[in-house]
């Protein structure tokens, strides 16, 4: 089986699985803004409650945003183009943050599309994915000097990446929480266009299953720095902490190197992550 046709059927078992949820939470009569916190959502070893959703609107074409948008926790869901559920690369986002913009208190709901996209320097501010699409959100700044941050929130079931960071500059995640997913955030591993990039995940919840915290490019000089890890459910520690890999600009499958703290690339120490 070649890797496309497994990454097809990962997508397929995906999309049968968030069918089988969303017909057992009807089942159950629960409907609107009481699927967020509906236990049976909730992973068993959690880290904190998700929020309660006042209100949903459907999203059919994407809201751009500059300056500060504050969502008072409604929930935004894909319809239209949005509305697929695809994990598809090149999806438009619900949101688009210009350089500088701040979006907080949303909750990205079912179907996601490409979630947030960050064309520069943003801050996302008690944002929740509750599925994530392709991406939870994406950072395209072109400059060494943008800033992104994620400061609170939390995303569920990421098929693959939850943060992907295409451009350059810095990431800073804190505070956040992130259960059944793929990579936390990786650095692109194949774009056209490479960076040096710069990753600092701080007082973070990670709840198995997973694959790695982050992914970085060793090759591009990327760096992360990680503190105050909290897996929860990992005691076989199958989650990978810091992987390293060859990253291109040809569009090929980026090798992996290693993985665990190096001292250079992967920045930390054995006390840095925690197991619960």
């Amino acid at each position: 089986m070649t890797a496309q046709t497994e990454q097809r059927v990962r997508h397929r078992r995906k999309a049968l699985k968030r069918r089988a949820v969303i017909a057992g939470v009807a089942a159950f009569g629960i409907t609107g803004a009481a699927v967020v916190t509906s236990s049976l959502l909730s992973p068993a070893g959690a880290a904190a409650s998700w929020p309660t959703a006042k209100g949903s609107k459907a999203v059919s074409s994407t809201i751009k945003v500059s300056g500060t948008y504050d969502g008072r926790l409604t929930k935004f869901y894909g319809s239209g183009a949005l509305g697929d559920s695809g994990q598809e690369e090149g999806q438009d986002p619900v949101f688009q943050l210009a350089d500088g913009a701040v979006l907080k208190n949303v909750i990205i709901g079912t179907p996601a599309a490409d979630g947030v996209h960050c064309l520069g320097s943003c801050t996302l501010q008690n944002v929740w994915w509750l599925d994530v699409g392709e991406d939870a959100a994406t950072f395209r700044g072109k400059s060494s000097s943008a800033v992104y941050k994620v400061h609170g929130g939390g995303a569920r079931n990421a098929d693959d990446k939850v943060l992907q960071f295409n451009g350059a500059g810095k990431l800073v995640v804190t505070k956040f929480q992130v259960e059944r997913f793929g990579k936390l955030v990786r650095t692109c591993g194949n774009c056209s266009t490479q960076y040096k990039r710069t990753v600092i995940v701080n007082d973070v919840d990670v709840t198995a299953p997973g694959d790695s915290i982050v992914g970085i490019n060793s090759n591009y000089g990327d760096t992360a720095a990680l503190r105050k890890i909290r897996v929860h459910g990992d005691g076989a520690k199958k989650i990978k902490t810091c992987t390293r890999f060859q990253g291109n600009s040809s569009g090929k499958e980026p090798k992996e190197l290693g993985t665990g703290p190096d001292g250079t690339s992967c920045r930390f120490s054995a006390s840095d992550i925690t197991y619960q």
